[in-house]
């Protein structure tokens, strides 16, 4: 048997919870006792998801409850707040020095980040907090995946991810017969499930999300054209193609918008000072910056939204 919590944060992702206690309830539907799950939360008290349905834990959060732990998950979600309380980072250091594996849905890969609970790991985290974390902790590889299950790490940044992510914890403690009779009743609807790594890779080709791969990697310094071409291997003029005929965009301007997006998530989720959120994003000067971000949000970088972190 294995023994899951979940630390319920407010306004947690509750798609991405659910997907969790689908896998898990299923897995005890085929096999009785497979699992045991937890839910928690600060004070035992009630609380509300992002969906404004809230969710009483069904656990006090106490030292013995934690102690009996294979897998603690923290779910956290888009407006969950970006402060770490003491109280949080002290249980997850606790949680770390025991032999629990940790989890993250949505942006819990944030939490723990700050804990520095991440660091030499690898991680998935929603995109509107990739940045910022990668800034918070150097020592922590940022993916670009949905899912990533590193060791003791499991962390998940999508409703798909958090299926995959539970996926693969019963694969490692049950017997795989049982993962695999879950998956199979679960998965009938491949698209239901399916991970991009942006929206609109369902409209473009192979080689295309190769490209925008490349583009989503190296923002700091962006690469040109000719460098593109060569990673992929086409010429300028076929990826000038690719870009107009699936996306409706030259790839300068994809790419253009696709660092002034990360600058902005970068603003709003970090503390920063605008230059160098501009460097980071690929921009020497900060007039150039401040223009092409007004241009295209409608407002300077200085009058971005700042979430308290």
């Amino acid at each position: 048997m294995s023994t899951i919590g979940f630390l319920l944060l407010e306004n947690f992702s509750l798609t991405c919870f659910t997907q969790c206690l689908d896998v898990l309830v299923t897995a005890n539907q085929i096999h009785p006792g497979a699992v045991k799950v937890h839910t928690f939360s600060r004070n035992n008290s009630e609380v509300i998801s992002d969906l404004a349905i809230p969710i009483r834990p069904d656990t006090p959060l106490t030292d013995i409850r934690i102690s009996d732990l294979d897998l603690m998950v923290i779910c956290g979600g888009l407006r969950t707040p970006r402060t770490v309380p003491n109280w949080l980072v002290n249980l997850l250091r606790k949680l770390a020095s025991l032999p629990v594996a940790l989890g993250g849905l949505w942006n819990g890969a944030w939490y723990l980040g700050k804990a520095g609970l991440l660091d030499g790991y690898r991680c998935a985290i929603h995109a509107e907090q990739r940045i910022a974390l990668a800034e918070y902790s150097p020592t922590t590889s940022v993916t670009l995946d949905t899912v990533v299950f590193d060791r003791d790490r499991l962390t998940a940044s999508t409703p798909a991810g958090a299926f995959q992510v539970m996926i693969k914890w019963l694969y490692k403690v049950l017997d795989p017969k049982v993962a695999d009779a879950v998956f199979d009743l679960l998965d009938y609807d491949q698209s239901r499930f399916r991970t991009t790594s942006i929206t609109r890779d369902q409209k473009v080709t192979a080689p295309m999300r190769d490209i925008i791969k490349l583009m989503e990697s190296n923002l700091e310094e962006p690469l040109d054209l000719d460098q593109l071409a060569s990673c992929v291997q086409l010429s300028r003029r076929q990826i000038q193609r690719f870009f107009q005929k699936q996306l409706g965009t030259p790839p300068q301007k994809y790419y253009l918008e696709l660092r002034l997006t990360a600058a902005r998530r970068l603003i709003q989720n970090s503390r920063l000072a605008i230059i160098d959120v501009a460097i980071a994003c690929g921009f020497v000067s900060s007039g150039h910056f401040s223009r092409c971000y007004s241009t295209l949000f409608g407002h300077p970088p200085s009058k971005e939204a700042r979430y308290d972190v």
